[in-house]
């Protein structure tokens, strides 16, 4: 059997410094093949109409052409490569990381200085880039293939809950951007984030969407036509308030998968309540989190659906769902807008 190949890397940097770093450090890991490097998106954009790649480190503040500005030509040509932003812009919390990741970017690291005649970045953040790259190469096995439509579900929703991870933002913005505000729903989102984000998370929501954004709080109420995002330290849980509706809470409870915050327990404290009436939406991202709220869903008569296979950066936790028979379908953003659409007004 022939030696699968080693995924291809182009380094896409204005600081000569910065590139040698970093082919370093991927040359070196064994695990990829440094196809080229650039000092700016027109150079890039040139190797990728002669060679295929499978991710992109990209600089944010580069000259005449921004990594931003870039972003989209780097996605249509790379026929798929998965973009890791590696800059000094992406520090936690900052605007230009979410932005980043709203375009399509498939996760952001911010980027330490580095001086003129250094040979590394730092041990502590090869490590931490090549886990990142391989989390984006991990390839999950399963079947992604199981159903791709949906009905209506028996009893229309009142609440649509939303879980995603790496590479989830832009799926996520894509189906906000497509669902009218006149879809008066409340949305509840869990994206894994640190904490320092979670204000301009919300602000580009609410940018996105038309729609309002808040920050969770302890003993938010959920009103039609708004969203709330878990902060980045407590999962958003529901409590009844005894009238067929839910009040959120904040907990910090240890979560099985670990996150913090994490997709399961808002899934299944929501289920507790709406039941039936329960959308339930998992997106891109890695690990499994997602799937134990999901069965509660399925319990309780809530519809599930999963983000497919090719459109997401990581089909880990979507495909967990799909993988236990949990998903009453599989589809794009687009097709789950639709369906938002299609039914959020049903009585």
């Amino acid at each position: 059997m022939a030696a699968r190949a080693l995924p291809r890397v182009l380094i896409v940097d204005d600081s000569a410094v910065a590139r040698a770093a970093l082919a370093r450090i991927v040359a070196d890991s064994g695990r990829y093949s440094l196809v080229a490097t650039c000092a700016g998106a027109v150079q890039a954009l040139g190797v990728l109409q002669q060679t295929e790649v499978d991710l992109i480190l990209l600089d944010i503040d580069m000259p005449r052409t921004s990594g931003l500005a870039a972003m989209r030509d780097l996605l249509r040509d790379g026929g798929g490569a998965k973009i890791l932003i590696v800059s000094g812009s992406a520090q936690d919390g900052g605007a230009h990381a979410i932005e980043a990741l709203s375009l399509g970017a498939a996760d952001t690291l911010e980027k330490p200085g580095v001086k003129p005649g250094a040979a590394t970045i730092g041990t502590r953040f090869g490590d931490i880039l090549l886990a990142k790259l391989d989390g984006l190469t991990a390839n999950h096995v399963g079947a992604s293939d199981i159903v791709r439509n949906a009905a209506a579900p028996a009893f229309p929703f009142d609440v649509v809950a939303i879980g995603a991870s790496t590479g989830g933002i832009h799926a996520l913005t894509t189906v906000l951007r497509a669902v009218p505000a006149s879809m008066q729903r409340p949305i509840v989102v869990t994206q894994h984030l640190p904490g320092s984000f979670s204000t301009f998370f919300a602000a580009q929501l609410s940018s996105v969407s038309g729609r309002p954004c808040d920050v969770a709080d302890d003993r938010m109420r959920l009103l039609p036509g708004r969203i709330v995002i878990a902060p980045g330290d407590a999962h958003v849980v529901a409590v009844s308030l005894g009238d067929g509706t839910a009040a959120l809470r904040l907990s910090r409870e240890a979560a099985v998968t670990g996150n913090l915050p994490s997709v399961d327990p808002m899934l299944s404290t929501l289920a507790k309540v709406y039941r039936e009436r329960l959308l339930a939406v998992v997106l891109s991202g890695m690990g499994r989190d997602g799937a134990d709220g999901a069965r509660d869903v399925r319990a309780a008569g809530g519809t599930v659906l999963v983000q497919d296979r090719d459109s997401s950066v990581v089909w880990g936790m979507p495909g967990a769902v799909a993988d236990a028979g949990l998903a009453h379908a599989i589809m794009t953003p687009a097709q789950i807008a639709g369906f938002i659409v299609a039914n959020g007004s049903r009585r």
